[in-house]
């Protein structure tokens, strides 16, 4: 695997558990984690403090976003292709399958002539 691909990932994967603690750090409808930090909000603000976990927030979004596009483009693509293809053309083929045998077709009875009237 490719070692830039590899660090991205890991990249991504550390910002993502970043990204979950600051979401669990905010205020919601109730009170959040954010309440247990009192030094930091009484030094802050709660305003200044819920606006500084909103940034980092859509800051770590942006950066899971862009990490994810530039670790798309660095796996190798080519020879992946010919790997694939290879694989598929080397395939050895598969033994004949048996023939099941068909359902008998019901033959229908002789027509039987009616008597002649006389």
């Amino acid at each position: 695997m490719n070692a830039l691909f590899t660090i991205l990932t890991v990249l991504i994967i550390i910002a993502a558990i970043l990204l979950i603690i600051v979401v669990l750090l905010q205020n919601g409808k109730g009170e959040g984690l954010a309440s247990n930090f009192v030094a930091g909000n009484q030094t802050l603000g709660v305003r200044q403090t819920a606006d500084i976990l909103e940034k980092f927030t859509w800051g770590l979004v942006v950066v899971i976003v862009l990490l994810a596009v530039v670790a798309s483009f660095s796996v190798r693509t080519g020879s992946s292709e010919s790997d694939i293809t290879n694989s598929i053309e080397n395939v050895a083929p598969a033994a004949e399958e048996p023939e099941f045998p068909a359902l008998p077709v019901p033959q229908e009875a002789p027509a039987t002539e009616a008597p002649a009237a006389e």
